[in-house]
């Protein structure tokens, strides 16, 4: 925006779990900054649920890569990834205080008591789940396989064509397996 060019470094690495990797960074003399990491990678496409009903639940570990959406049904909330989608490695326990985050912000711009009334009932179902006192399903889809519930109790499962085309990446992603226009 102020006209100067920007100065990109990019450095590849490996990553337990995500594997290849690319570290990129945008600086200019304004002071802008900007980072990123790009999983290089895809994995088969993949889902992951967890039904959360102990407090040992909400340590259980969560990849979500820019590609995954988060879905918890019980609360009728969907994360699904956009532009802007960050990639993070966290636990149940995050994933609740992320989306209660948002959710806690949503009352502060919503009006009318029955809207109102959800976002209260939808912060009571969280806390309830921390404390061992309401169960919620953590489910995670993700069209290029790099997300993940690492739990002995989490189930996972191959998504199948149909599930996939209903999911966003995030991304522009180019399929060279297919053919285009000649």
């Amino acid at each position: 925006m102020c006209g100067e060019e920007l100065v990109f470094r990019w450095h590849p690495d490996e990553i337990p779990y995500f594997g290849e990797i690319m570290h990129i960074s945008a600086t200019c003399k304004c002071g802008f900054k900007h980072a990123d990491t790009l999983i290089l990678g895809v994995q088969e496409p993949v889902r992951y649920e967890l039904m959360v009903s102990s407090s040992e639940d909400l340590d259980a570990r969560v990849i979500r890569s820019t590609s995954g959406t988060i879905r918890i049904p019980e609360l009728g909330i969907d994360v699904e990834p956009g532009p802007a989608s960050e990639s993070f490695v966290t636990n149940i326990e995050g994933v609740l205080e992320r989306i209660k985050d948002i959710v806690k912000m949503t009352r502060r711009w919503t009006e009318g008591d029955v809207k109102l009334k959800r976002i209260d009932e939808v912060l009571g179902t969280i806390e309830g789940a921390k404390s061992g006192d309401a169960q919620l399903t953590i489910i995670i889809e993700d069209p290029l396989g790099n997300s993940a519930i690492l739990s002995e109790r989490a189930t996972h499962r191959s998504l199948t064509k149909e599930e996939i085309s209903k999911l966003k990446t995030g991304m522009v992603v180019l399929d060279v397996s297919k053919k285009g226009p000649t």
